[in-house]
């Protein structure tokens, strides 16, 4: 886990069951407050670029604005196809601040990378 925490926002700032866009470095990280729980992935839709944080939030997924694609903000997993994953970010809170590290504890690429060997390998 990343020590590098950069604080976004208080506790309150971010009203249950919606998200708010934050700069963090050179990201732009989504933190959703999920039934009291503040999850953070990356912002950007990989599909055509829309906030996700603008996105309805349902049951721990998040959907796109623009075109529907819903991605579960617990683990970054693309729903309509779980191979899929958008970067999620560590998330704490201290005393009232609301803090998130700007380097993905899951690296969506990383990821990919990972299920692509699995599947060569399974041939």
């Amino acid at each position: 886990m990343s020590s590098d925490f950069t604080t976004v926002a208080k506790v309150g700032d971010i009203e249950e069951g919606t998200g708010k866009s934050f700069e963090v470095g050179d990201r732009i990280i989504a933190i959703f407050n999920d039934g009291g729980t503040y999850r953070a992935i990356d912002d950007m839709c990989p599909h055509m670029g829309a906030s996700l944080a603008t996105g309805f939030l349902n049951e721990s997924e998040v959907s796109c604005p623009w075109h529907g694609w819903r991605f579960d903000v617990r683990d970054g997993t693309w729903c309509d196809n779980r191979s899929l994953k958008t970067d999620v970010f560590e998330v704490r809170v201290v005393g009232e601040e609301i803090q998130v590290t700007a380097t993905p504890v899951i690296d969506a690429k990383d990821q990919l990378d990972a299920n692509r060997e699995s599947e060569n390998r399974a041939e």
